[in-house]
Formats: C-alpha cells, sequence, structure tokens
C-alpha cells in the first residue's frame, strides 16, 4: 500500500516540476553605449614626440601593462571612463568620445581622486603641502589622438583582436614628455 501512495504523490508532483515562472518583461539584456570601445586592455608605453614620433620604447622598462575603458555610471554617449589601474601614473578619469569614429581625448583633466582632493582644498582657499611641507598642484593629464580599431590587431593564435592607441601627458612630468600607450583587447591567453 505504501507502494502505492508513494505512486500517486510522485504522479501529483510530477506536472508540477515541469512549470516555470512567468516572464515578467519580453527585453532582452542590453549593452553600455560605449560598448565597443569599453573594456580590458594589455597596452605597451613608448615616449614620443610632439610629431608622434617614438624617441624610447618603453623608457622605464615597464612591459606590458593593463587599461581599462568603461562606461560612466550614466551611461552617456559620449563619455567614458579611462584608467592604468595604478601600473603606470595612477590615472582615472573621464574622457570625451566619438562613439561612431572610435575616437577619445580629454584635455586638462585632473587625473586621479586626489588631484581632485587638491583641487577642491585650493578652491576652498586652502593651501594643502606634501609630507616635506612643500605645496601641492592639483595636476592634469591630457589625451590625444585616442582610437580604437576595430580587428586591427592579432592575438596569439592570429585571430583578429581590436586595438588601443593614444597619446598621453602630464603636467607634474616634464614638459613636453608624451607617452604613446598602445596595445590590444585582454584575451586571457599568455605566451
Amino acid at each position: 500500500m505504501k507502494k502505492y501512495i508513494s505512486f500517486a504523490l510522485m504522479a501529483l508532483a510530477l506536472p508540477f516540476s515541469f512549470v516555470s515562472c512567468d516572464v515578467e518583461t519580453d527585453e532582452e539584456p542590453g549593452s553600455t553605449n560605449v560598448v565597443k570601445m569599453a573594456g580590458r586592455w594589455e597596452v605597451t608605453i613608448d615616449m614620443c614626440d610632439s610629431n608622434g614620433q617614438i624617441l624610447a620604447k618603453d623608457p622605464y622598462k615597464i612591459g606590458i601593462i593593463e587599461v581599462q575603458t568603461y562606461n560612466t555610471a550614466a551611461n552617456e554617449t559620449n563619455k567614458m571612463w579611462i584608467s592604468d589601474l595604478q601600473n603606470f601614473w595612477d590615472f582615472t578619469f573621464k574622457m570625451d568620445v566619438n562613439y561612431q569614429a572610435r575616437t577619445f581625448s580629454a584635455t586638462d583633466v585632473l587625473y586621479n581622486t586626489n588631484m581632485e582632493k587638491i583641487a577642491a582644498a585650493i578652491a576652498a582657499g586652502e593651501k594643502p603641502v606634501d609630507k616635506n611641507g612643500d605645496p601641492l598642484i592639483a595636476e592634469k593629464a591630457t589625451i590625444i589622438n585616442g582610437k580604437i580599431l576595430e580587428g586591427a590587431a592579432k592575438n596569439l593564435h592570429g585571430k583578429d583582436n581590436d586595438s588601443i592607441v593614444f597619446d598621453i601627458s602630464f603636467t607634474d612630468d616634464e614638459p613636453g614628455t608624451i607617452y604613446r600607450m598602445a596595445g590590444q583587447r585582454y584575451t586571457g591567453f599568455k605566451e
């Protein structure tokens, strides 16, 4: 008798196991407004002149570093963030974007939160100083010639990959010093 009761309960429970929740919306998940420009990038850093001629390859012997580009919280179509994740000059700031042309630039922007704090203190009438008592200045960065080139690079397996290139300079560096950061989208493959 127990066996028949068990079979009867299983027969009643079986139809309920095939029922799923109703879909609340028919919308497909989307992407950000700068999706084709956003990502992780592996880049090298060279020093170049104002004409774009390379003066020194990897002048600080850093090798390949990671840089990230990503959308703003407001998912703007004409702005995105860039960060070197503290791998080079410790920069993280918003830059202007032309999504259709896949270009980006920034002119004299405070290049990290420390610089923003210094600028705010100066604006409030304070005179911030470093640990030696020297006055602090809110330093800035400029990016020119920034481009994302779809399919312009080759990964380790010879497959097309997106490329990134831009020239960046900092006000707290030697005047006229420009760095060319160039590389390709992170693939996860290592040599």
